[in-house]
């Protein structure tokens, strides 16, 4: 079932069997490097189910984003309940197959995600969480019209990580 649909992508709900696909992308380091790690097949593999969770708890999280041309999973895009320090937001997030950086997919499909919370969801504000030295990432967020709101350290697996919180309101 199509969520989203952009002039170049379709955007759905991530399923079990879309593994290999998000194995390929998950288990770059290049693109992982913001986790400062690859991802292992079990971790991929309790990515995907918590983003299945997700999907019932909340009503939405990442989906997958089919290339209309190739039929292909070439990404993941969509919105995240997460935390920058204590404040719960609602977040955009973006992962793509590196063969499709700086082709404008990110920005397509994210910007797809921002009209479908505004205007579905009838949230009032959504934020970006990107490390500050992810400058492709910073130029995503500031072309979906987003500043920076603040700066702050998440904690993952044991470390502190600087990041900046991007926002936009509706």
């Amino acid at each position: 079932m199509i969520i989203l649909e952009t002039p170049r992508t379709y955007l759905r709900k991530i399923q079990r069997d879309d593994f290999e696909a998000i194995c390929f992308i998950l288990q770059d380091i290049d693109v992982m490097y913001a986790w400062e790690h690859a991802f292992s097949d079990e971790e991929v593999i309790q990515w995907i189910e918590e983003n299945i969770m997700r999907y019932d708890r909340d009503g939405y999280s990442y989906w997958a984003v089919i290339e209309k041309a190739s039929d292909e999973l070439i990404g993941v895009t969509g919105l995240i309940t997460e935390q920058a320090d204590n404040e719960v937001c609602i977040g955009v997030g973006y992962i793509y197959n590196k063969s499709y950086w700086g082709k404008g997919f990110a920005i397509e499909a994210a910007s797809a995600c921002l009209d479908y919370a505004f205007h579905v969801l009838h949230l009032n504000e959504i934020t970006a969480q990107i490390r500050p030295d992810n400058e492709a990432s910073r130029n995503v967020a500031v072309k979906l019209g987003m500043t920076v709101k603040k700066r702050y350290v998440r904690h993952y697996k044991n470390k502190e990580i600087p990041h900046l919180l991007y926002s936009r309101t509706k």
